[in-house]
């Protein structure tokens, strides 16, 4: 049984370590989620203070998923924008362990996501996803919305090119 739960900055210490290794088994795995397989295990929990200190300034909501009390997944919403967009938010970083795909996780992390922006009054979310990736399959499921392609927008982690696809949904 996968469950997730909503992150303080206090609660998300304790579990840096486990949210810099799902990130790093991301990276291995050739995710497109920012980084390069260089990645260290220091840059990782060092990327994860940082996303802590926007959930301290209330600027991104920190969900994280568990099965058996292990963290497995997580997913942000960005919601500090520009003053001419409060309604909108910006999904970041649905990040699974390989050994936990397949089980629910990364869907039931944006249903909660969702929910998370809606509570946080956003009408309208948006992402972007590698081309052709498996999460890009999950959010056309989710009844996302293809905005389109940009080409050669990112590299993957062992440096080669990345199309980009940009989604986008209203809440209601």
């Amino acid at each position: 049984m996968v469950e997730i739960r909503r992150l303080t900055a206090e609660e998300g210490l304790p579990y840096l370590e486990e949210l810099a290794e799902v990130l790093l088994d991301c990276v291995e795995g050739g995710a497109s989620v920012s980084f390069m397989a260089s990645l260290s295990q220091a840059e990782a929990k060092s990327f994860f203070e940082k996303v802590l200190v926007g959930v301290q300034r209330r600027d991104r909501i920190l969900l994280a998923a568990f099965i058996d009390s292990k963290l497995v997944g997580t997913v942000q919403i960005l919601i500090a924008t520009p003053p001419n967009q409060p309604h909108r938010a910006d999904i970041a970083k649905l990040l699974v362990l390989r050994s936990a795909r397949g089980r629910g996780v990364g869907s039931q992390l944006m249903e909660y996501a969702e929910e998370a922006s809606r509570q946080a009054g956003k009408t309208l979310l948006v992402l972007d996803t590698a081309t052709g990736d498996s999460a890009e399959r999950l959010y056309l499921r989710l009844g996302w919305n293809k905005a389109g392609i940009i080409p050669n927008y990112a590299l993957y982690p062992d440096g080669t090119w990345c199309n980009t696809t940009i989604f986008w949904k209203q809440l209601v």
